[in-house]
């Protein structure tokens, strides 16, 4: 099956049975490709090859994620002529792909009023907001961010949180930020190592710097 990477949408079983993308995965609404690289060097050379690509290609995104032990990129569904081109550009370097090595993480939180403590989140991570439960880092680092609707309270206090570290001179504002957008200071008692903060659910998360550390 071959499907068209001008078509706007289509299925992850569309993606999956089209020919050349065996390397590739549907993770939510992007797919990825894994390729383990024997040194750095061997990575830059493919992302230079995956750069070249997108730019023929115009694709608006393009996400690579270059470490020492391998290069992952991230596609829209659509892009599978891309796709096979990056493939292809591999195979040419040598390369094979690890299918099995691709994730993509997004964190849920249980909340029963929703509307209340997103602006809080949005603040506090300095993401932006797509619909009414869900938020993205514009810089494409870090985790989605959304909220499930929960049915009834639970008294018992979370047991996990968040920690954000952002830059020391920026740590401030960003907690200006989320308590301007109802949030609240648990403790400053280790500040400026660390804040904790709660949302309007008490849903803790902690703004932490650098400062004060060895």
């Amino acid at each position: 099956m071959t499907v068209s990477s001008a078509t706007n949408q289509i299925t992850a079983g569309q993606f999956h049975a089209a020919d050349g993308v065996d390397d590739w995965r549907c993770l939510y609404h992007l797919v990825s490709a894994h390729f383990p690289t024997g040194s750095l060097a061997q990575g830059v050379a493919l992302v230079d090859e995956i750069g070249r690509l997108a730019d023929e290609s115009e694709q608006q995104i393009v996400n690579v994620d270059l470490r020492h032990a391998g290069v992952t990129v991230s596609l829209k569904r659509r892009d599978i002529a891309l796709a096979r081109r990056i493939s292809a550009a591999a195979k040419e370097l040598g390369l094979v792909a690890d299918p099995a090595a691709v994730q993509l993480i997004n964190v849920t939180l249980d909340a029963l009023a929703g509307a209340e403590v997103l602006p809080f989140w949005r603040a506090l991570l300095g993401y932006h907001q797509i619909g009414d439960d869900y938020l993205f880092d514009p810089a494409n680092r870090g985790p989605g961010f959304g909220l499930q609707q929960m049915t009834a309270a639970r008294p018992q206090r979370n047991r996990m949180h968040l920690d954000i570290a952002v830059p020391h001179d920026q740590a401030e504002a960003r907690i200006a930020a989320a308590l301007a957008a109802g949030g609240r200071l648990v403790s400053d008692a280790h500040a400026p190592k660390w804040w904790v903060l709660a949302d309007a659910e008490g849903n803790e998360a902690c703004v932490a710097t650098w400062v004060g550390r060895a």
